[in-house]
């Protein structure tokens, strides 16, 4: 069957174009079936026949189980292996792959699992940094903090002068901690930066858990 279905195809010599096509991204420049013409090859899921072939190096064959069914033969992956397509590239199920250089993924049953290859840190503000900000740096992948730190001279001759700073303070604080008596009057401390200059600064406020009992009257 497949000599009749070559000799009815394909023709001798080869008539191409002077331009190859341009082919989307992960698609490949191939041989037709006839290995007359370059072609892009088909893609995972993209319909094929024995003239527009699959990509063949992404473990691709033209599946004509559905074109009994009137849909026509799609291109799949041989013996029904898994697989996902990212970006218009196939991967194999089980391999591990990089779409960027801050995400790290892995094919798996048919769908992908990424994890971010940038750390998640935060920096919270401080006396010396009190506007932190996470940019992009020309060159590096992963962005970096930086500070917008205003100059203590203006900082100083601001205070001095009135009780509000020049810039708006973004108030930040701990939870106040346990008292520190378990009866009668003890303390609780915090860090906070709720104070006239923005700085942080531990603070204290008195607490009392619960009054303590009487002591014993004193024996003679």
């Amino acid at each position: 069957l497949l000599p009749q279905v070559c000799a009815q195809l394909c023709r001798r010599p080869c008539y191409c174009p002077w331009v190859p096509p341009r082919c989307p991204h992960g698609s490949p420049l191939v041989l037709d079936g006839c290995g007359c013409c370059k072609i892009c090859a088909r893609r995972l899921g993209e319909p094929c026949d024995f003239l527009h072939v699959c990509d063949q190096s992404q473990g691709l064959i033209c599946d004509y189980s559905t074109a009994p069914m009137g849909t026509g033969a799609t291109c799949n992956f041989e013996k029904s292996e898994e697989g996902c397509e990212v970006n218009g590239r196939v991967y194999r199920d089980g391999e591990v792959f990089q779409p960027s250089c801050k995400l790290q993924c892995r094919c798996l049953d048919g769908g992908f699992t990424c994890v971010p290859l940038c750390q998640e840190d935060v920096r919270l503000p401080t006396s010396d940094c009190p506007y932190p900000r996470r940019v992009e740096v020309p060159g590096k992948c992963c962005p970096e903090w930086i500070c917008e730190a205003w100059d203590q001279h203006v900082l100083r001759d601001a205070a001095a002068v009135s009780p509000l700073l020049p810039y708006p303070c973004q108030e930040w604080g701990t939870e106040w901690s346990a008292c520190s008596a378990t009866c009668g009057v003890g303390f609780s401390t915090r860090v906070s930066n709720q104070n006239r200059y923005c700085r942080l600064e531990t603070q204290r406020r008195l607490c009392m858990a619960r009054p303590c009992p009487a002591l014993p009257a004193a024996f003679p």
